[in-house]
């Protein structure tokens, strides 16, 4: 049985909180993001490359760059529908995608290159609150990467539990760090909902497996979030759809496209709720 977990990203992608502190923000990293959420992906490149080059070991540059390019890829294939997620018929018949070779070599180099610093800067101090979030988010990147575009579902689940050995790191020590509460309010809610055999097993191998948790944690992220707020509000208009709450995944939508006018996925999804 296929377990398919997205702990992002997917992602994607991080208005304003006090996420951590002064040390977990940047404001040109963050407009980064923002490019992201509105798919002007050259942009969002163009920018981390010159936060890359003035901030040469800062491991938030390359992961963030890794997200602009997973993002990319999900988009070009279309993968980001919510209907994956509402339709329990096309969630549970996956298919697996044809990714592009060179965004996947990119993504790779990113991902390694961020890993690379952060293990560095925790290897001088084990509490560096920049280089925690920088694995959460690499562990997640890849989480999705392998889950959404390869169909690996379990190599995604490790990757998801390796993820929140880092976000329960930095929530430990900066309980403010809003972004870090969306892996696992991503792990708790998906798994929450497969049957209760698999949710059974997934527990007793370490999953976390809440749904009231796993809401609470996203709409923690969706509150007070930073990078990955715009991300926890279209996770949480995706449960509402599947609660049958559909004025409530509207009015999160609306924001959203009213934010990130050049997003289809958004409009997409507001034109098929227009036809319920």
């Amino acid at each position: 049985m296929r377990v398919t977990i997205s702990p992002l990203i997917v992602l994607i992608a991080f208005v304003s909180s006090d996420l951590a502190g002064s040390d977990l923000k940047s404001e040109e990293v963050y407009s980064a993001w923002l490019q992201m959420y509105d798919l002007k992906f050259q942009d969002a490149h163009i920018v981390l490359e010159r936060w890359q080059k003035s901030h040469p070991d800062d491991s938030l540059g390359p992961a963030s760059d890794a997200a602009a390019y997973l993002f990319s890829e999900l988009t070009r294939l279309g993968v980001l529908e919510s209907e994956l997620f509402t339709d329990d018929n096309r969630f549970k018949n996956w298919k697996t995608w044809d990714p592009d070779p060179e965004v996947k070599n990119s993504f790779t180099k990113r991902i390694k290159q961020a890993d690379g610093l952060a293990d560095a800067a925790l290897q001088k101090s084990g509490g560096d609150a920049r280089a925690l979030f920088a694995k959460i988010l690499t562990y997640g990147l890849r989480a999705d990467y392998v889950a959404l575009i390869e169909g690996r579902g379990l190599k995604a689940l490790s990757y998801t539990k390796s993820g929140r050995v880092y976000a329960n790191r930095l929530l430990a020590l900066q309980p403010n760090a809003y972004d870090a509460y969306l892996g696992p309010g991503v792990e708790n809610y998906l798994l929450s909902l497969k049957p209760v055999a698999l949710r059974v097993l997934l527990r007793f191998t370490g999953s976390e497996v809440d749904r009231e948790k796993g809401l609470e944690q996203l709409r923690k992220t969706a509150l007070e979030g930073y990078y990955l707020e715009p991300f926890a509000k279209l996770l949480l208009a995706v449960a509402a759809l599947r609660d049958k709450q559909p004025e409530k995944a509207r009015d999160i939508l609306s924001d959203l496209h009213k934010r990130f006018p050049h997003n289809e996925l958004y409009s997409v999804e507001l034109d098929r709720l227009a036809t319920q």
